[in-house]
Parts: structure tokens; C-alpha cells; sequence
């Protein structure tokens, strides 16, 4: 595989001469595969092979043991290459030659992405509550989006925990209300409430058990939040053609985030049906879009638009990875994988940043509110729009008649009521 990149004999016999050479052939086998391009190999490579002479000055012949001098490598590649560097530049230097080297282990010795491993925080309470999180997935059926946000609540609780010395077992109610009270400076509404529904069903759990021997649960508070209190942040149609105005169609990102955008604008689609896409969904014969994972468990097909159809062609054709995998969107930078919610609703934000629009919490759902907002503009009825952009309750559509201006504007004009 070094062949393909280096031309000089001299330069292959050299990396696989030294003791790991066969591994980073191997590494940059893997790398080709996953679609990296031509000059991150090459920046890859002489990195990997000063590691290994770093080593093997050290007299380590074994991959398992040179993993443990991943940090000396990476102190002695900056005094080396310092040249009085600022304290940024060592830093970006610091993760990127740490991270081609810890990458390297990953496939190498674990086969598995990087990516993966820096994102695998550890699971809070495993040794205290070893089944907590099984109890979530097994008896009250969490999607793991719900068990996600349930452990990033939890693990900032362990946290706290672990600072003022508590255990699980000796906990009580001033020890809960001081860590609320603290996270109440950081989180707003929204994310009190979510806190306070995660601790309520942790100390249930707890208490059921017998790790806890009084269930304190019902003691935890959970903020008030009236129903239809809120706004939907939608935009107005001449700001969704101002913000699709940003896309830059010329290049392959473009092509895929226009065709995602418009897809959430027309559609109403949430980030995470967007993400779950594939081939099959678009039936061309028909000029029929399937929507199949919903959040209400149920699929809605819609008629596709022309609009639609030609941009999602364009991504096909110009911008789409050739993939084996029949998933629609995909990152267009190595490695290769198919975009996750989060990286779907991320071109709503920039581009909406982008455009300079006015918007609180901007992304998808600003998108999808928007889709929404004209529907009700037009005229259509609660029911239909929101069985068309998949709401599970009608409350979830009977906000939007709160920004419905014309109505608003009838009732205001209007003669009001008799008084006698």
C-alpha cells in the first residue's frame, strides 16, 4: 500500500523497516478505505515513523507497551519542533500530532474509529447503580437519543457527588437541592425540568433497589412550565430564501446541505428523519418521498416536489460518496460515515448565522417551524398541518395559532363581546 504514495524505493524500505512498519502499512490501508485524502497520508506517515524510532530507542518492541509513551513522543516532538511557538501553536500542535498517533492505535490495535473513542464518556453510577441504564432501555422502552440526556444529567450529579463526598446510599434531600440549586445558575428552564425528571426517576430506581433506604423522588421538585407558554421560533419566507441564498451550490457541501435544508423547509422534517433517509425513500416513479422513522413510530409519504427532486439529484450526482450503504447523507470529508442528527441540523445554524437572521436556539426545528408557520398562514387546518409534519399531539400544532397574525389581528378589530 506505500507504494501507491511514495515513489522512492528507499522511502517504503525505510517505514517498513522500522519495527512498526508493517502496522502503518496496514494504517494507511485502512485510511484509503475510509476515503482519506492524498496529503493527510503524507502528513500521517513521517509522524508514525519518528514515533516508532522513539521507541525503539527506549528498547519497546511491543505495540502494546508503546502505547504508554504516547505522551512522552508527543513532549519530545514539541521541544524538538518548538522554535519559540506561541502557546496556541503548541497546543494545535500538541492535538494534532497526539491525534494522528492515538488514531493510528485505534485502528491498528483496536480497529475501531477514533471518533468513537473520544466521544465514549464512562457511563455515570456504573459501579454504584450497575443497572440503571438497562432498567431505562428494558422496562420504560428510552430511545438511546432519551438515555443519551439522561446520562449527560447524571454524570454532572456523580460529579457533584464526588466533590462533597456523598455516597449513593447515604444520600438525602439537602445534598439533591444543593446540586439543582447549583446547576439552576447554568441551565435554563427547559433544561431544569429535564434535570429535575431525571433525578426523580434515578432516586426512584434507587430507592426501589434498596440502595436508598428512604425514596426522596417525590421531594425533588420539578419546575412549572404551562402548556403553550411558548413562541415557535419560526422564520419568515423571505428569510428562508434569504438563508438559502448562503448556500453555495458550486460545491459538494453545498449541493448536500441544500438539498437537506430544503428537504426540512418543505417538508417539515425533523434533523433525525433526515439523517434516517435512504435510496429506497424516494420512489422517482412516483415522485414520492417516504418518511419512515417518525418520532410518533409511524411513516408519511409525501408527494415530492420538483424543487426537491432536482436538488437531491444534483447531491446524487455531484456530491454523494460512492458508498456501499444505501443511507442518503453522508460527510464529504474522511472518514466516511453517514451524517448524525446533530451534523444535519448544523448548516441550519451557520447558515441561518450566516444570513444574519434574528433567531433564538437557530437550527432545524427553526426550519421545521417555519414549514409550520406558513401552513397556518395559509390557511390550512391544526389537524391537517399537523398530521402532515408529524406531531404526535394536536397541542404540539395549536401553538402556532398564538403567531397566527391575521386571526390575532380579526380578534383584535372585532366587536367583542355584549356587555349588558
Amino acid at each position: 500500500m506505500l507504494e501507491r504514495f511514495f515513489v522512492k524505493p528507499q522511502t517504503v524500505d525505510g517505514i517498513m523497516g522500522c519495527w512498526l512498519g508493517s502496522q502503518i502499512d496496514q494504517y494507511v490501508a485502512a485510511l484509503c478505505e475510509r476515503g482519506y485524502a492524498v496529503r493527510s497520508i503524507y502528513r500521517r506517515v513521517p509522524i508514525l515513523t519518528k514515533f516508532a524510532a522513539f521507541t525503539a530507542a527506549r528498547n519497546i518492541d511491543q505495540i502494546e507497551q508503546a502505547e504508554a509513551l504516547i505522551e512522552p513522543f508527543i513532549d519530545d516532538w514539541l521541544f524538538t519542533h518548538r522554535a519559540d511557538r506561541s502557546a496556541d501553536a503548541c497546543r494545535r500542535d500538541r492535538n494534532f500530532v497526539g491525534g494522528i498517533v492515538r488514531h493510528f492505535f485505534s485502528q491498528v490495535v483496536s480497529n475501531s474509529d477514533n471518533t468513537s473513542r473520544r466521544t465514549a464518556w464512562p457511563i455515570p453510577f456504573a459501579t454504584q447503580v450497575p443497572g440503571f441504564f438497562d432498567y431505562l432501555h428494558e422496562e420504560r422502552g428510552l430511545r438511546p437519543t432519551s438515555i443519551h440526556h439522561y446520562r449527560h444529567y447524571l454524570r454532572g450529579f456523580e460529579r457533584y457527588l464526588r466533590d462533597v463526598g456523598c455516597e449513593v446510599t447515604t444520600l438525602s434531600l439537602p445534598v439533591v437541592t444543593g446540586f439543582v440549586t447549583t446547576q439552576a445558575q447554568h441551565f435554563g428552564p427547559r433544561s431544569m425540568i429535564g434535570l429535575a425528571s431525571t433525578l426523580r426517576v434515578f432516586l426512584r430506581y434507587v430507592h426501589r433497589e434498596g440502595l436508598l433506604q428512604r425514596d426522596i423522588s417525590k421531594l425533588v421538585e420539578v419546575p412549572q412550565h404551562y402548556r403553550l407558554a411558548d413562541i415557535p421560533r419560526s422564520i419568515g419566507w423571505d428569510s428562508v430564501q434569504q438563508m438559502l441564498d448562503q448556500v453555495d451550490r458550486r460545491t459538494v457541501v453545498g449541493r448536500r446541505d441544500y438539498a437537506m435544508l430544503l428537504l426540512m423547509i418543505t417538508y417539515g422534517l425533523r434533523a433525525r428523519e433526515v439523517a434516517m433517509l435512504t435510496l429506497d425513500d424516494l420512489d422517482w416513479k412516483r415522485d414520492r418521498l417516504h418518511v419512515r422513522e417518525r418520532k410518533a413510530e409511524h411513516s408519511t409519504t409525501y408527494p415530492l416536489a420538483p424543487v426537491v427532486g432536482e436538488a437531491i439529484v444534483d447531491y446524487l450526482k455531484n456530491g454523494r460518496p460512492e458508498v456501499a450503504s444505501r443511507l442518503l447523507f453522508w460527510r464529504h470529508l474522511a472518514p466516511r460515515s453517514p451524517l448524525t442528527q446533530s451534523a444535519v441540523s448544523a448548516p441550519a445554524t451557520r447558515y441561518l448565522h450566516r444570513a444574519g437572521i434574528p433567531v433564538s436556539r437557530p437550527g432545524s426545528h427553526t426550519l421545521r417551524h417555519a414549514c409550520v408557520q406558513l401552513l397556518v398562514d395559509s390557511g390550512f387546518p391544526l389537524k391537517t398541518i399537523g398530521d402532515y409534519v408529524g406531531h404526535r399531539a394536536a397541542s404540539s400544532t395549536m401553538i402556532y395559532a398564538k403567531v397566527q397574525v391575521d386571526g390575532l389581528r380579526e380578534v383584535a378589530l372585532g366587536d367583542g363581546e355584549d356587555l349588558q
